[in-house]
């Protein structure tokens, strides 16, 4: 079973290069982020057109996210427990489905803006509300897998250059704490192999070319229980699905998965 992530950048945006990467890149199961469009506006009957269910939860402009199969979907659900709210609301960030056997949880992590802001402590928030949710989850979903874009970079070397991050949000100790948690809770991170230079990075910035000069970041991740993670075969980031006209600023992780 191949199971992939992927911070879309606006789905409607960019419908033809999402369905030219799923009939060549033939995945199971798609996690989608930063989806930006209501729940209503997802469109559903292009992915059913390809042989994909569908769940999607937005409010319009700004975030969203959305879980692709053609594995099933079943046990759908929406938000973590707890969630926490900005600016009195919870956003469309989390959304669950049971897909072949396995738990699926789609995460758009809060961005966290600067460390000074408050939108950092509410990314913090949000990180321990989606630990708590897994060790939850892990009770009843051994095969517990979360994807998506957790806008934290792990280690330094998943930056182009760490002295470039060094006042910024995603590389600070509170956030890759916040990362351990997940795996005190029983998960690991299954890290994919780069199909060009040293590095898997998943993020490049439209500005300053920086992703014909590599200067990106790896932010989108996939934690697994062990149960899961045994199963990998393969797992990668798929830069060549960065290139090309209106593409996403984001490449999507591919796990692969034994049968």
């Amino acid at each position: 079973m191949r199971i992939a992530t992927w911070n879309i950048n606006s789905v409607n945006r960019r419908i033809e290069h999402l369905s030219g990467w799923l009939e060549s890149a033939q995945p199971d199961v798609v996690c989608l982020q930063e989806t930006k469009c209501a729940t209503g506006d997802f469109p559903e009957l292009m992915f059913t057109g390809l042989g994909y269910e569908s769940v999607a939860l937005g409010t319009g402009a700004w975030n969203g996210v959305a879980i692709l199969s053609r594995v099933g979907l079943d046990h759908v659900r929406d938000n973590l427990a707890e969630q926490p709210e900005w600016e009195g609301k919870v956003e469309p960030r989390a959304i669950a489905a049971t897909c072949g056997g396995i738990r699926v949880w789609s995460l758009y992590i809060p961005n966290g803006r600067t460390p000074e802001h408050d939108h950092y402590q509410y990314k913090l928030r949000w990180l321990k509300a989606l630990s708590e949710t897994a060790a939850t989850e892990l009770a009843v979903h051994p095969d517990l897998m979360l994807l998506g874009d957790f806008n934290v970079a792990p280690t330094d070397d998943d930056v182009y250059d760490i002295e470039a991050f060094r006042d910024s949000t995603h590389v600070t100790d509170q956030e890759r704490a916040g990362l351990k948690l997940l795996e005190s809770v029983g998960l690991t991170e299954i890290e994919p192999r780069p199909l060009k230079y040293d590095r898997a990075f998943t993020f490049w910035d439209y500005r300053q070319l920086c992703f014909p000069k590599n200067r990106g970041m790896r932010i989108d991740l996939v934690y697994a229980t062990p149960a899961v993670a045994d199963r990998v075969t393969d797992a990668y980031a798929d830069r060549e699905a960065r290139k090309g006209k209106s593409a996403s600023d984001h490449a999507p992780v591919v796990v692969d998965l034994q049968d």
